[in-house]
């Protein structure tokens, strides 16, 4: 089986497992998140087609089902494709809408931490489907903007110090956002930091502030804000 598609003998019971999933992360999320959570959970349901793992349907349509504008649809489902939620499989052209496929494990990935809430079972099922790895998300631009190089030399000195305490903190959450930051300096207790995106700086200062605020704190001793720029 494909790791985003889900199909065989369980297939149902894993169809509503992986909703669950995403609403259960949705209602712990702030607004943004869970009115973006909530729109692919309808596209999910209405639209989908499981067997073949594509959604095939037009900014239009899309508009027309989640109630907005077809601009806001483009911005909404370039936040699901930053995420690697949702990919492009063939792209719009004249005559022809483009389709789409999830994939469910990064989907499963993000929305680990609230599957404790639906309870034991359900976290045993979830982790037999998914088993837990790391996986990186994008957020570089297409032409690679932003992006690491593999062969890049590990940041030293304080900033270093700090991504290490990060890494250990939690590997997955390392990978998929921390890594994607750039240090840009510390003075008089503001330390800035750097994201490739909006959208990545919005989620760490929004739902990981905590964590970056503890390593911040051990190295650079008294910090008072830290400032998030993207670009």
């Amino acid at each position: 089986m494909l790791a985003g598609k889900i199909a065989g003998r369980n297939a149902s019971t894993q169809k509503y497992d992986i909703l669950t999933a995403l609403g259960s992360f949705a209602l712990a999320q702030d607004k943004g998140l869970q009115r973006l959570a909530l729109r692919l959970i309808v596209l999910i349901t209405a639209r989908y087609n499981w067997r073949l793992n594509e959604l095939s349907m037009g900014q239009r349509e899309i508009a027309r089902l989640w109630a907005v504008n077809e601009r806001t649809v483009k911005r909404e489902m370039a936040k699901l494709r930053d995420l690697g939620w949702v990919s492009v499989k063939t792209p719009a052209a004249r005559g022809r809408v483009a389709t789409y496929a999830f994939d469910f494990h990064r989907i499963s990935i993000a929305t680990q931490e609230s599957w404790p809430s639906v309870g034991p079972d359900f976290v045993e099922r979830m982790a037999d489907l998914y088993p837990a790895k790391v996986i990186k998300i994008d957020f570089g631009r297409e032409t690679g903007q932003g992006a690491r190089p593999k062969n890049a030399a590990e940041p030293t000195g304080q900033w270093g110090e700090m991504r290490s305490l990060l890494r250990a903190q939690n590997e997955s959450v390392f990978e998929n956002w921390f890594a994607r930051l750039r240090f840009v300096g510390f003075a008089e207790g503001k330390l800035e930091l750097a994201a490739d995106s909006s959208f990545l700086a919005r989620y760490i200062e929004t739902h990981l502030s905590q964590g970056i605020m503890s390593a911040a704190v051990q190295v650079f001793g008294s910090v008072e804000t830290i400032c998030f720029t993207s670009g």
